[in-house]
């Protein structure tokens, strides 16, 4: 028997075992008038989910319709991950923090004829149409009456249940597709390695639009588990989140790390969560002494994964092992920095062809179908039936895999992927500019931050505040650099290429790995 997946799988297991529970616990100052009184059990998560598909039924929208959504994380959103791909649509989750003509570019290239936005950002996406542009928290408007059926979906495992556009090596994102199968094995794979059940209370502290906030929506949900949602990062938030809704899980990039410990610094009392919450950590491994801190300061369990957008994300998963229990606490940090050993039913290989030599290359069901509209990308991505990664590494006798350089032009800054290809276009529209290139440097607080080398037109005046502040004007604040380094040239190969690995050398002195 063979019975297809589906993102609907999750939130009916959730209705039918725990439909009394209180199933998302809303920010209490979302803009939008909280659901429910600010809580919502599985049963009335369920109820919305299909009164939303249902409107969309009244709009419409037929299977395999397009559906975005700019938000920040909240219950309504978390909803749509069902009410929209459940019924056999695709939900296009869009990054809050893009400027508005970089969201309208993702509306317009993923066809979508729906577009619903966080109240919070109606004023400011104005100009950014869509067939059906509706707000959150307009409840008549994105639900359909109580009591209204949606039209039943065949569910197809190999469908799109979602299109999640990431910034890669070109200038513009692309939009990866990823199936209902892909859904359904990482969620599942994901939660058997992070032994998640019915009484973890989960933290958003990751935006559910990144890469479907690891699939932990989907993941949570079908285990019964508590949503708690954090709309904006705040240490001290984040420990007192901790500490009144008993959280003993949460995903986060190393920035938000950083932020908690240095929150907990001032933070009167014992620190909450000690010996019970789970921060399960991407993005960017971090440094060893911050995997230590985490452990001993705030007495929480570290776990380290690797993935992609591309890859649902889950490819590999390090947790501490037995083995690793009479290990002093910097060696045990150290084998924690590792990107991990694959995860259930994932293969890893080094490449060793010439173009792509030490390339970490992935095959499972958790790879994309393809990049939405961009066949030549999707199949330079999956050359050889394997995905490739962008990233150099190596595995280790243990089959532990450590991520030793990022072979495409990607900067991850704060856990978000910034193509340095896009900020180089940028810098070079400004008048004063001749040459640049934008590379990674290390960053205590972030991973990695943006650091411009610029060669300026001869006779022509730019101050590095201007230029910072040129880039911000012309894209997401956070993909401007943080650091302008003007030099008389730009060193060259004979054919003028440029080598930014000879560029990022200098700043990495010292360190074993050329991401951080």
């Amino acid at each position: 028997m063979i019975v297809p997946f589906s993102v609907s799988d999750f939130i009916d297991r959730a209705v039918q075992v725990y439909g009394d529970r209180v199933g998302v616990v809303d920010e209490p100052d979302q803009p939008a008038r909280p659901l429910g009184g600010g809580e919502l059990t599985y049963a009335e998560i369920g109820a919305l989910a299909s009164r939303q598909a249902a409107k969309l039924d009244e709009l419409g929208l037929a299977v395999g319709d397009r559906v975005a959504v700019v938000s920040h994380n909240s219950a309504r959103l978390l909803t749509s991950f069902f009410g929209v791909s459940g019924w056999g649509r695709v939900l296009v989750p869009v990054n809050f923090r893009l400027r508005p003509d970089e969201v309208r570019y993702i509306v317009e290239h993923s066809g979508a004829r729906v577009l619903l936005v966080d109240p919070e950002l109606e004023d400011s996406l104005k100009d950014v149409e869509a067939e059906f542009k509706l707000i959150l928290g307009d409840d008549d408007s994105l639900y359909a009456a109580a009591g209204v059926e949606p039209k039943p979906w065949e569910p197809d495992e190999n469908a799109t249940a979602c299109i999640n556009y990431t910034s890669g090596t070109t200038a513009r994102p692309k939009g990866v597709q990823i199936t209902h199968r892909n859904v359904w094995v990482n969620a599942t794979t994901f939660g058997l390695h992070a032994q998640a059940s019915d009484r973890d209370v989960y933290l958003h502290t990751l935006p559910m639009f990144h890469a479907n906030g690891w699939g932990w929506p989907y993941l949570a949900t079908g285990v019964g588990a508590k949503h708690i949602v954090l709309r904006k990062i705040d240490g001290a938030e984040i420990l007192r989140r901790v500490r009144d809704h008993g959280v003993t899980v949460m995903c986060a990039a190393p920035a938000v790390a950083a932020a908690v410990l240095e929150a907990a610094q001032t933070w009167e009392g014992e620190i909450p969560g000690r010996d019970r919450v789970r921060i399960i950590m991407a993005g960017a491994p971090p440094p060893t002494k911050t995997v230590a801190r985490v452990e001993e300061e705030l007495g929480w369990e570290f776990i380290q994964i690797y993935g992609l957008t591309e890859t649902s994300p889950l490819l590999t998963f390090n947790r501490s092992r037995a083995e690793w229990d009479d290990l002093e606490a910097e060696e045990r940090a150290s084998l924690l920095t590792r990107a991990g050993a694959p995860a259930l039913g994932v293969r890893l290989k080094i490449s060793d062809d010439e173009d792509n030599e030490g390339e970490v290359l992935a095959r499972s069901n958790v790879v994309l179908e393809g990049y939405w509209e961009q066949p030549e990308e999707s199949e330079r991505a999956l050359a050889g039936g394997w995905f490739h990664t962008g990233d150099g590494g190596v595995i280790g006798d243990d089959g532990y895999l450590t991520i030793s350089d990022r072979k495409k032009d990607v900067i991850i800054t704060g856990g978000e992927n910034v193509s340095s290809i896009e900020v180089e276009d940028v810098i070079f529209s400004h008048p004063a500019v001749a040459e640049v290139a934008v590379i990674g440097i290390p960053s205590e607080k972030w991973g990695e931050t943006i650091m411009a080398l610029v060669v300026l037109t001869e006779g022509e005046q730019v101050t590095e505040a201007e230029l910072i502040a040129w880039c911000k004007d012309k894209a997401a604040g956070y993909k401007a650099p943080t650091v302008i380094e003007f030099r008389d040239e730009l060193a060259r190969t004979a054919t003028g290429k440029l080598q930014k690995f000879k560029l990022r050398a200098p700043y990495w002195e010292g360190r074993e790995r050329q991401v951080n």
